[in-house]
């Protein structure tokens, strides 16, 4: 696999993780709305650009 499609998929699991973590946590994570979003974006780009190439 090429790096841009092995990056996405570790992206995209620190997503899931962190999604499925946050609501059970005591305290909330600083700028969470702005980070998580941003995570999920650039999983996907990195996913679509390692399946083209």
């Amino acid at each position: 696999m090429r790096l841009g499609a092995n990056m996405g998929v570790v992206l995209l699991g620190i997503w899931l993780i962190l999604t499925g973590l946050l609501p059970f946590l005591k305290y909330g994570v600083p700028y969470s709305a702005t980070i998580l979003p941003l995570l999920a974006l650039a999983a996907g780009v990195l996913l679509l650009l390692g399946r083209k190439a």
